[in-house]
């Protein structure tokens, strides 16, 4: 199941967009001038199917649509009473073969609670205000501050998203969520949120941590895990090994030259799993077998350690493969700033420097050292590849953000190698031609109404 077009009207109470979704490349990139609605496009769609019911509430829109590839549709009805005040009521129709079934309303929120839970997340040095949650007080900010204020309400709706799903719901509604996966990817993208009471937190308020820090504890955890369960593989095979070697009957299909190749190819995968961090060097698994070596007693062992090594190494098969073209891509890009990175169960991403310089000694970098444009690309690319499930549709907000122009060109084709590996569908607002270049039949220009 998955969408092939969305359409909303009256956005802002001015813009009607239809935007059909490209169900062959699975890439549809939506561009249009500043203020015409692509990013609250991202945000509505993104807060249906995520309950975030307070963010779908200040995005002033009457009707928003969106059609399944099984003649299922769904309407989203904001029957809206002030496009300054968010105090209105939401409908979601459910249509079969364009015949309604279903209608559900959400219920009107208290506006002052809802603001209060809003302030909870303040911080003594930041006010956090909003024009449609708090319009009577809407601050006078610089450029500089403001861009931060935007930055922590991304950060709140995705906190307090779950202060506000405590109606039941029916059951159309909850399968539509199930058989879709969204995921939103920013364009804040380098400050992560996290809530009250977590693990890295302890104080009331949330804090924040930079992405790319947590991204590298996670992959790492990641690769820990990964390693465990090798690890019971191992053991449980081990540990059978000889009575299966016994009870093993000789095969006459498998000729020494078949053996010898799959060996081989043993040594092949197990050589990039060490060069991607999952496994440990060891200068003694690493060994030749001559044509004169192999009898029958040693190809009837060899076959079964042949087996069991495959079985051990398919836990990495994933994994391995993401963090290649991770690695790959951007080793790419960061060779113009003389950088590399690696990838460790230990430290997660292990950044260097190639650069040899008088100022500093130093050829290790933390992932915070590396510039804004290098962050946002790790960042962005990690989370197609680690964080999305399979079949999912990703939003993603100005890919372009702090990139030179050779990386922006190169996106595409870099979006592409990662969708078919990750097998993702990508909605992409986008205000860049270099992003774009000659694959406009990807794209959905947003226009104004006919004046």
């Amino acid at each position: 199941m998955r969408i092939k077009q969305i359409s909303v009207s009256g956005l802002f109470g001015i813009f009607d967009h239809v935007i059909p979704l490209n169900m062959d490349e699975r890439i549809t990139i939506i561009h249009g001038p500043n203020g015409f609605g692509k990013t609250a496009i991202l945000r509505i769609l993104n807060s249906f199917f995520d309950s975030r019911y307070t963010e779908l509430r200040a995005i002033p829109f009457r009707k928003f649509r969106i059609e399944f590839d099984d003649s299922i549709s769904v309407e989203i009805i904001n029957n809206i009473e002030n496009l300054q005040k968010p105090k209105n009521k939401i409908f979601f129709n459910f249509y079969k073969h364009d015949l309604k079934t279903d209608s559900f309303a959400l219920k009107r929120v208290n506006y002052r609670d809802e603001r209060e839970v809003f302030l909870s997340f303040s911080s003594d040095d930041l006010i956090p205000v909003k024009e449609q949650l708090y319009p009577t007080k809407l601050m006078n900010l610089s450029m500089e501050k403001s861009r931060y204020l935007e930055d922590y309400l991304q950060g709140f709706y995705s906190l307090s998203s779950s202060n506000f799903k405590s109606q039941e719901e029916p059951d159309w509604l909850g399968e539509l969520r199930s058989n879709i996966h969204i995921r939103l990817i920013e364009s804040q993208r380098l400050l992560n949120f996290i809530p009250k009471h977590s693990s890295r937190q302890s104080a009331e308020t949330p804090s924040i941590l930079s992405t790319v820090s947590a991204y590298s504890d996670e992959i790492a955890k990641l690769m820990q895990d990964k390693f465990k369960e090798y690890g019971t593989i191992s053991q449980s095979l081990d540990r059978t090994f000889p009575v299966r070697v016994v009870k093993q009957q000789p095969s006459t299909d498998l000729t020494d030259e078949q053996l010898r190749h799959q060996l081989n190819e043993l040594e092949a995968t197990r050589s990039r799993l060490i060069e991607v961090g999952l496994l440990d060097k060891d200068e003694d698994t690493e060994f030749q077998i001559q044509p004169q070596d192999i009898d029958e007693s040693t190809k009837n062992a060899l076959s079964v350690y042949v087996q069991d090594v495959e079985k051990k190494l398919s836990v990495f098969a994933e994994i391995a493969s993401k963090i290649d073209l991770l690695r790959k891509i951007i080793n790419n890009k960061f060779a113009y700033s003389y950088k590399e990175i690696n990838f460790s169960k230990e430290k997660g991403f292990v950044v260097t420097t190639n650069y040899d310089s008088s100022l500093s000694n130093s050829k290790t970098l933390l992932p915070t050292d590396l510039s804004s444009g290098e962050q946002h690309e790790l960042v962005l690319l990690y989370e197609l590849l680690f964080k999305v499930q399979p079949n999912s549709l990703v939003l993603i907000d100005e890919p372009e953000l702090s990139l030179h122009v050779g990386w922006q060109v190169q996106f595409l084709k870099d979006l592409q190698d990662i969708t078919q590996l990750a097998d993702l569908n990508i909605l992409m607002a986008t205000h860049s031609p270099d992003i774009i270049q000659d694959r406009w039949d990807l794209t959905v220009e947003l226009k104004g109404p006919q004046k």
